[in-house]
């Protein structure tokens, strides 16, 4: 007897993120019940099969304790269960943590209770202890906000569509491309993919490819695909470009007339030798008294870039210039950040300055803010600074300067220069006293060929030079922020102002500290602020030079809080200020056109600005400083796996910088690569990782390998896409 042929209905469509509409619906009001017609008919569902999935979700949810059926067919949100709202931190192997106000620590998410969050998405979550005593964890309930959909990644086609695999290791799931959505994308090519939809019985997200970059390895490609990983833009739109062109740049006498004229005072700048934009500048006089008037004069950005414009938007957008290996995306257009606002040699600017008065102790006696116009007698690469201060003035007049030009070094600026260092030396000597913080970090630099390939590695330190400009940015940034701040009394003004704030340590984090440099012979001492900072210090000092330095001054900054841009001051810990803000930068930084705007508004005399437009403002500019710095740091690491892929033959000393239960991270000694040596290819022994030691120990041998220890490594392989290095381990 023939087998009767099944009959399949044709289902209808599948409703799409059909679990966070039901919670949407019972969330609008949590003392309301809701039949599956209610959330049907609010979510505009009208057959019988949609009808169907909700019925079906609303008891699979009740099942699971995450609503409740309070009677027959009505249902409510789960008031017993604890709900909260915050964001996804995830990590590379594929779990993650929820960040929110309502505790004072992370989170744990495994990856099974994500519900598809991806990195920063804004979720609302069941919390709960797994076992009695245990750590809680959170359960994803609903996605609030996709915070991102637009992702880098490699095309890999198969016959009939492809999937974006992302270069970033916290998007856990390849992206689906349907053969119509290719965007005129090849198989192997780097593009940008946005999610389009993520179906309920799908693992894959769906997408389309928006932007085609180019082959994987090749330089731009590569370059171009680290900023927009991050949605930062490499090139401006046109518009903004035409705007900036529009500008008249002419300085006018009438505009000259309402300035203070500050021409004619001794003025110089002292800059990056590659550097083309210039915020700042010093200018020097000798008063009759005998005091010192020295100026901080900032490019007068907020003059051109207006509220409300093309170019203001702009700037608001970025947030930020980018500082990349091989090149910088700035904030505004070039004929702006390169041009009319960058303070160059034997040019008239238009600039808003910090003037202060000050004796021989660096005791500020007057001080005075305000619009000027200035005159650049000079431009000094850090290093013929450094030459003038280190040589006490005995430099050679007539010579070929680092920035390629011939200069005479005029007596008068030579005797400037030593005087500021000679200030700005007792000025960091007070704020160091007052508790400051000093992270002198060695930056990782590269040589580079005209291809922008790296051919050599170098260190630049903080010399004196540097922080004789350092020393007086701060000094402008503080008095610009007492200004507004502070009132005569000392008491708050309550004035909406843009500040720099740093909160103190945290504690859990400052006890990991110690637990891993007391494997070195350090120690610091948490009793109060002040042992703190000085234990800091000293720490940060004692390991300066040594195999250890890296390793040690990167988790001291971690251990810090974040500095961010807000309204509501609390003070900036880390340079021991009540008071600070940023002034010194607007060609580069939005907060400081911000804070040039409202320094001037209040210099006129206006009232207090709305203070939810620059707590937002300085929200967004936050996130975008954020987001720079991690592109800035990609670019460096994709730099030195380049760099070593021409050196796969050498051997290297190096320290063990980190230790997991997958292998033993190793920085280089002579160039500061660093790169993984993964457990199973070290082969005199069989390693299990030991966390209490941060070691791994060999099970026969019982030799450890632990944090700080010194190794010899070879590259084993090189993956530009990924960034990332594995070594052989040569000797331990």
């Amino acid at each position: 007897m023939p087998k009767k042929k099944k009959i399949y209905k044709k289902k209808g469509k599948v409703i799409k993120d059909l679990t966070r509409k039901v919670f949407r619906v019972l969330n609008e009001d949590g003392s309301k019940s809701f039949s599956y017609r209610d959330i049907a008919s609010k979510i505009d569902v009208k057959d019988t099969d949609g009808k169907n999935q909700i019925i079906k979700k609303l008891a699979e949810l009740a099942v699971n304790k995450k609503i409740v059926e309070v009677e027959k067919g009505k249902f409510k949100i789960n008031a017993e269960r604890k709900y909260h709202i915050g964001t996804i931190d995830l990590t590379s192997n594929g779990n993650g943590y929820f960040i929110c106000d309502d505790f004072e620590s992370d989170i744990f998410v495994p990856s099974v209770n994500l519900n598809k969050a991806l990195q920063d998405d804004i979720v609302r979550v069941y919390v709960y202890h797994k076992k009695k005593n245990s750590k809680l964890e959170a359960d994803v309930v609903e996605i609030i906000e996709r915070t991102k959909r637009e992702y880098v990644g490699t095309l890999q086609m198969n016959k009939n569509y492809g999937f974006v695999v992302p270069d970033s290791p916290k998007m856990y799931a390849d992206i689906f491309i349907s053969k119509g959505k290719l965007g005129g994308a090849e198989n192997g090519d780097k593009v940008v993919a946005k999610l389009t939809d993520w179906p309920d019985r799908s693992k894959n997200p769906f997408g389309k490819v928006i932007q085609s970059l180019g082959r994987p390895g090749d330089h731009d490609t590569e370059i171009h695909s680290i900023l927009l990983e991050y949605g930062l833009p490499y090139e401006f739109p046109r518009q903004v470009e035409k705007a900036a062109e529009k500008l008249p740049v002419a300085i006018t006498e009438d505009e000259i007339a309402k300035r203070r004229d500050m021409r004619k005072d001794l003025t110089f700048t002292i800059d990056p030798k590659d550097a083309k934009d210039f915020d700042d500048a010093l200018s020097f006089t000798v008063l009759e008294n005998g005091n010192y008037e020295i100026g901080v004069h900032i490019a007068d950005v907020s003059h051109y870039v207006q509220p409300d414009t093309v170019l203001d938007d702009e700037a608001y957008d970025r947030a930020t210039s980018v500082y990349l290996v091989d090149r910088v995306v700035p904030m505004l257009p070039e004929m702006l950040s390169n041009g009319v606002c960058s303070l160059r040699p034997n040019e008239e600017k238009l600039t808003f300055s910090a003037v202060f008065e000050m004796d021989d102790k660096a005791n500020i006696i007057n001080q005075w803010f305000g619009r000027t116009v200035t005159y650049s007698d000079k431009r000094f690469a850090y290093e013929e600074a450094q030459a003038i201060i280190e040589t006490k003035g005995n430099v050679v007049p007539q010579e070929v300067s680092l920035t390629g030009e011939a200069y005479t070094v005029d007596d008068a600026i030579v005797q400037a220069t030593l005087k500021l260092d000679e200030l700005a030396k007792k000025m960091r000597g007070k704020r160091m006293k007052s508790g400051a913080i000093s992270f002198d970090r060695v930056e990782v630099k590269f040589n580079l060929d005209e291809e922008a390939n790296p051919i050599g590695v170098y260190f630049k330190e903080a010399k004196d030079a540097n922080k004789l400009i350092e020393e007086f940015m701060l000094l402008a940034n503080k008095k610009v922020a007492e200004f507004i701040g502070r009132a005569k009394g000392g008491k708050p003004t309550n004035k909406t102002f843009v500040y720099r704030v740093h909160d103190e340590p945290d504690v859990e984090k400052l006890a990991s500290l110690q637990n891993v440099i007391s494997k070195f012979g350090y120690k610091i001492d948490t009793q109060t602020r002040e042992t703190t900072s000085d234990s800091l210090n000293k720490l940060l000092n004692d390991v300066k030079g040594k195999g250890e330095s890296n390793l040690v001054e990167t988790l001291a900054i971690r251990s810090m809080s974040k500095a961010v841009y807000t309204t509501q001051n609390i003070g900036h810990y880390g340079l021991a200020f009540e008071y600070y803000s940023h002034f010194t930068s607007p060609i580069r930084r939005y907060p400081d056109v911000m804070t040039h705007r409202l320094l001037q508004r209040y210099l006129d005399g206006g009232n207090s600005a709305k203070v939810e437009t620059y707590e937002e403002r300085c929200k967004h500019s936050s996130k975008m400083e954020e987001l720079a710095a991690k592109a800035e740091r990609d670019s460096i690491k994709y730099m030195q796996v380049k760099y070593m892929q021409d050196h796969q033959d050498q051997e290297f000393e190096g320290v063990v910088s980190g230790v997991t239960e997958w292998g033993i991270y190793v920085e280089i000694l002579s160039n500061k690569c660093e790169g993984m040596v993964r457990i199973r290819d070290i082969k005199d022994d069989y390693y299990i990782f030991d966390e209490k030691q941060f070691a791994v120990v060999g099970q026969s041998t019982n030799a450890i390998i632990q944090l700080g220890d010194n190794v010899v490594v070879k590259v084993k392989h090189t993956d530009l896409e990924r960034k990332h290095l594995d070594f052989d381990l040569i000797e331990h």
